[in-house]
């Protein structure tokens, strides 16, 4: 605009000047007399310049205004092109989201596979199909000193090795498959469904777990010392049968009682009763500071369990196992029987002891956990019918076997203890990193004694000990969450017993239980 305005301005003045000036005239008189009339040469070169300048003016105005026009056609053509580019992010962006939501639906309804220190599991997308894969292997070795030259009892061997199969079916049942490959023969240990319609409300059926005893629940994985405590020796092992169970209170109580076919103490049940009377076992367990604020009473946990059978007929499948002997007896911790129902020989015949009656077993327990301690107890009672049957007398009678055990850890480099789950280093062993894992130290004290009527009349007094006394020290070196290093040293004592032969329990008696312990366990 201020360049059109001074071009105005300029020929206007020169058309003023013209027309009231000598070229006027001249034009006047050329259209008056017709004849040409000379103009002065300077002001004939003047107007020659100002014409020049005004056609310059006149060309750049025409070029200011074609660059405008050039400008603005740029400038539409430029916002068109940002508008047709900001339309194409747009479409990019939401083809982006719609394929972002097509990879969420399709990953909700994609299964799920996870492989991690805690094992191999795969699930369905929403959860209710899913499956697991374990296991435990535990190779251990034994040393027994001043064992008075018993001959194979020292040795390596394969302690536990089992795969475990867990998993969930329709998001309420449960289902578990353990097999044990350690043994001269292949066993299944536990093989169960559970249905779990609640927490507070479970129905299982199946090869489980007797709910009697505490350490005898504690997983294999998880217990302190290569073998259990004495206390475990009083209690069945593992049995068919249906059991009703669950956790009260978001876990404040537990609960479970259950029908099954029966068995001796520390037995483990075949896939065949022995009898047509079953038995029934139960057990409570109360966690009364469980998820409230005081943290060093949460740990606390103490609970009553208990069984009760009465045999059809008499039967030896219904007394103790026959661990470390040839007969049904107790074991040391070290495996070797030091209790049998044997008596002695009388008139060339060897009288039989059977179980006849009612069994009935009472444990009360506890626990104490804490950051790194961890303390444990139980108290077991085993009351059991028997009878001598081929030699006279012809006996029965009751006889009441107690045992108890107190054990202790404490995780020396701080990390918690725990009744499940044992402990998770918080380093993993990296010795590049400078990274060793977790060490504990255990110890335990235990005794076990028989009803002194069980002599003689249904045990030989020379052979067999009246009560069996142990302690046990040793550490554990976690070196992840899977792998484990123990070693413990125990030691047993005998009161009663002794006496001359060449096979347990006499020869096991004779002197004190003296046995090192080591294990290299891997569990997931």
């Amino acid at each position: 605009m201020k360049t059109k305005f001074s071009v105005g301005w300029a020929g206007a003045f020169v058309g003023f000047w013209l027309m009231s000036g000598p070229i006027s005239a001249q034009t006047a008189e050329e259209r008056e007399g017709g004849a040409a009339r000379s103009i002065d040469p300077a002001t004939a070169e003047i107007i020659r310049q100002l014409q020049r300048r005004i056609d310059d003016l006149e060309q750049k105005v025409k070029r200011l205004e074609q660059t405008k026009t050039t400008e603005s056609l740029t400038n539409q053509t430029a916002e068109r092109r940002v508008e047709e580019l900001d339309q194409k992010v747009r479409v990019l962006e939401r083809n982006r989201e719609l394929e972002q939501e097509a990879a969420e639906a399709k990953a909700k309804e994609a299964p799920r596979i996870s492989l991690d220190d805690r094992g191999f599991s795969l699930a369905s997308a929403n959860g209710d199909f899913s499956i697991q894969l374990k296991g435990v292997l535990q190779v251990d070795t034994r040393t027994f000193f001043d064992d008075g030259g018993t001959a194979g009892n020292d040795g390596i061997l394969l302690r536990r090795a089992r795969p475990m199969l867990q998993g969930t079916l329709f998001r309420d049942f449960d289902f578990l498959f353990v097999p044990d490959f350690a043994g001269s023969s292949p066993q299944i240990f536990d093989a169960y469904l559970n249905y779990r319609y609640a927490p507070e409300l479970q129905f299982q059926a199946g090869k489980f777990k007797v709910p009697v005893g505490l350490e005898q629940l504690q997983a294999d994985r998880d217990v302190l010392f290569n073998e259990r405590g004495l206390p475990t020796d009083l209690v069945p092992n593992r049995d068919l049968g249906f059991e009703l169970h669950g956790d009260l209170f978001n876990g404040v109580a537990s609960y479970a009682a259950g029908i099954f076919n029966g068995v001796g103490d520390a037995r483990n049940s075949g896939n065949a009763d022995f009898e047509d009377n079953k038995a029934f076992a139960g057990r409570l367990f109360l966690q009364p500071f469980k998820g409230t604020p005081a943290s060093f009473l949460q740990g606390f946990g103490f609970g009553l369990s208990g069984s009760y059978e009465d045999m059809q007929t008499p039967n030896a499948t219904g007394l103790p196992a026959t661990t470390g002997g040839s007969l049904a007896g107790y074991a040391t911790v070290g495996q070797q029987q030091f209790f049998a129902y044997n008596p002695a020989a009388e008139n060339g015949r060897t009288p039989v002891v059977l179980a006849a009656g009612g069994h009935e077993r009472l444990s009360p327990q506890a626990y104490y956990y804490y950051g790194p301690f961890s303390l444990l107890g139980e108290y077991v009672i085993s009351d059991q019918e028997v009878s001598r049957t081929v030699v006279e007398p012809l006996k029965t009678a009751r006889l009441v076997n107690t045992a108890w055990q107190v054990q202790a850890g404490w995780v020396l480099t701080g990390e918690d203890a725990a009744f499940s789950g044992g402990v998770v280093p918080r380093h993993p062993f990296k010795p590049s990193q400078g990274d060793w894992g977790a060490l504990q130290l255990v110890a335990r004290y235990g005794q076990l004694n028989i009803d002194p009527d069980a002599f003689p009349t249904f045990a030989d007094p020379t052979a067999s000990a009246r009560s069996a006394s142990e302690w046990s020290i040793g550490l554990n070196w976690w070196l992840n969450r899977n792998v484990r290093i123990a070693t413990s040293f125990s030691r047993t004592t005998f009161d009663g017993g002794g006496g001359p032969g060449s096979v347990a329990p006499a020869s096991v008696t004779r002197q004190p239980e003296n046995v090192l312990f080591t294990r290299m366990q891997l569990a997931f």
